[in-house]
């Protein structure tokens, strides 16, 4: 009897052939699914660093970065020039040079310039720095700009110089620091529009189709 069992065991039947097959099937394809789902998750990794790295390259490559720079020409003269470092081309709006510790700026230039990458802005400033003679000026000088870029509004950091002027004459001026950090967002062509449709309603609210108020 105990040799018949050992028999049967040695040599299965079909049916039990049959009947183990589809165990071990499942087997195997649990086992594939492990390993796709694993080698899944680490090419998901890797495209998701792949992306972040090109992303951060592309802000690199295309991010507005703008250098300001005061050049004494002679003891009359100055001029502020501004060098567009990006590749990314900007429309300045405003360029501003303050005194270090004041709030308002004693020079203020409007624009509506454009300058491609590479390019530089300069305008004469020689005659904002001579009015400060009159107060035998000397201490640091801030420049800042205003621009356009990709839809967005930017403003620079401060560039900071140190001036000198006394009577009709610009003594010393030499750079002290360039910007710390990049130019930052201002505001977004959205939010611009944002605000001029808030104006919009606010004028047709106030008034009584005739342009009047009511």
């Amino acid at each position: 009897m105990l040799m018949r069992w050992i028999a049967w065991i040695a040599r299965p039947s079909l049916q039990t052939v049959i009947s183990i097959i589809p165990l071990l099937a499942t087997i195997v394809t649990t086992l594939v699914t492990v390993i796709l789902a694993r080698a899944t998750l680490r090419y998901a990794a890797a495209t998701d660093k792949s992306l972040e790295l090109a992303r951060e390259q592309f802000e690199r490559e295309w991010a507005p970065e703008l250098h300001i720079h005061i050049e004494r020409l002679s003891e009359e003269d100055a001029k502020v020039i501004i060098t567009n470092l990006a590749k990314s081309s900007v429309l300045l709006q405003l360029v501003q040079i303050r005194k270090i510790h004041d709030a308002v700026p004693f020079a203020k230039y409007p624009l509506n310039h454009p300058l491609v990458g590479g390019r530089s802005w300069m305008e004469d400033v020689g005659d904002r720095f001579l009015a400060l003679g009159s107060q035998e000026f000397r201490g640091t000088v801030a420049a800042s700009a205003t621009f356009f870029c990709s839809g967005r509004l930017y403003r620079t950091d401060w560039f900071r110089f140190e001036l000198e002027v006394s009577g009709r004459n610009i003594l010393r001026l030499v750079p002290i620091t360039a910007a710390a950090n990049r130019a930052r967002v201002l505001q977004t062509k959205v939010a611009e529009r944002a605000v001029r449709r808030q104006v919009v309603v606010d004028v047709v609210a106030g008034s009584n189709g005739d342009g009047e108020g009511k």
